[in-house]
């Protein structure tokens, strides 16, 4: 499937992967791409899904089917000439539209990395995450966490405050996050889940340098929460961290 940038008419190819995400989104929720051609923002929702209709054959496509049928028609009356059938000519439409043009297909899925003792609670979690359109990773121990994010961009950040056993005071993992540049930081939206926060506490959030903070108690409306901190979060940073990223910082 292809979309269009509104700002800049360029056209790309929607990968699988991005497809499947679109299709998991609720019905007011959608995904906020950057054109790799203008760097604007993309819109994408799940209801691009109810008007998908078989494609229309453009006129050069079916002037190309016209002018073919009358050769395949021949081939099909030659005598024939064994008993070995040779396949059929590749199909070289997409030439036209420009279909396959692999530098174009987006595969940019927002990543989300979870760092959580294997439970129900961290499966709700992720289940969570997954229903706005995050594609989640989890990890075996903080040391595999830090070594995926040196070369891995994710967007979401969710990690259990007791997870390296001793609270974050001694978190390896919260430390790197708290010392990390801010030209990477600001663009990773940093979750902590214990039983020593209050939810959705602004000012607790910000005493632990995190965008947002949520109890053991209410990880069931961990949906909910979620769909309310995040585009609270981008609605009062984004334009700024749009513009920082205009001026290079």
């Amino acid at each position: 499937m292809n979309t269009t940038c509104k700002s800049c008419g360029k056209q790309f190819k929607l990968g699988e992967k991005m497809l499947e995400s679109i299709r998991r989104l609720g019905p007011d929720r959608s995904i906020k791409l950057k054109c790799p051609g203008c760097s604007e923002p993309i819109l994408l929702s799940s209801s691009m899904f109810l008007s998908e209709n078989k494609p229309v054959e453009s006129a050069p496509a079916k002037a190309a089917a016209a002018q073919q049928a009358p050769a395949a028609q021949a081939r099909k009356q030659e005598p024939s000439r064994g008993d070995v059938k040779p396949p059929d000519p590749p199909n070289i439409s997409w030439l036209e539209n420009g279909d396959f043009d692999e530098d174009q297909v987006i595969e940019d899925v927002p990543l989300a990395l979870v760092l959580m003792e294997d439970s129900e609670k961290r499966d709700a979690i992720i289940e969570s995450i997954e229903g706005i359109g995050y594609k989640t990773e989890i990890v075996k121990n903080s040391g595999e966490a830090m070594e995926k994010m040196q070369f891995v961009e994710y967007s979401a950040v969710v990690l259990q405050s007791d997870y390296e056993g001793e609270g974050l005071a001694s978190s390896v993992f919260h430390k790197y996050m708290c010392d990390m540049p801010m030209v990477r930081r600001r663009f990773i939206f940093y979750t902590l889940i214990g039983k020593e926060f209050n939810t959705l506490y602004n000012l607790q959030a910000l005493a632990y340098s995190a965008n947002l903070v949520v109890n053991e108690g209410e990880i069931p409306f961990f949906n909910v929460i979620i769909r309310k901190a995040i585009p609270e979060y981008e609605e009062l940073f984004g334009p700024i961290t749009e513009e920082l990223r205009i001026h290079g910082k």
